[in-house]
């Protein structure tokens, strides 16, 4: 028996899709964005509000328009958030919930390897 109870497990639910599971999910595409599953359905950058940060946030979207991808580039500053990917040094980028670059400003044509 436990001295203050019993320890409650925390269940992290992780989300279907980078959209959060706000959308049902698409049997033909494999996704809920409207993206075909081997494709780029989320961008993210995670910072701290710097101005190496919004760099890093230009160059996404800068990255993600000249490939001509349908997608919002995300600028994520809330720490608790950043903190949940494991980012422990900003700029971060994550490209489909997964962190591909962290603590440097990458150009738009790097961010572009990412991307294809």
């Amino acid at each position: 028996m436990a001295l203050f109870g019993k320890k409650k497990e925390e269940v992290k639910a992780e989300p279907t899709c980078c959209c959060g599971g706000a959308e049902e999910v698409n049997a033909e595409t494999a996704s809920c964005c409207g993206e075909k599953a081997d494709g780029v359905c989320c961008i993210k950058v995670l910072g701290s509000g710097c101005k190496s940060c919004h760099e890093q946030y230009e160059n996404a979207r800068k990255a993600a328009r000249n490939l001509g991808l349908n997608v919002e580039v995300e600028y994520i500053t809330d720490m608790e958030k950043v903190m949940s990917y494991g980012v422990m040094s900003m700029p971060a980028l994550v490209v489909n919930d997964k962190v591909v670059s962290m603590g440097k400003v990458l150009k738009a044509e790097e961010v572009k390897k990412f991307l294809v």
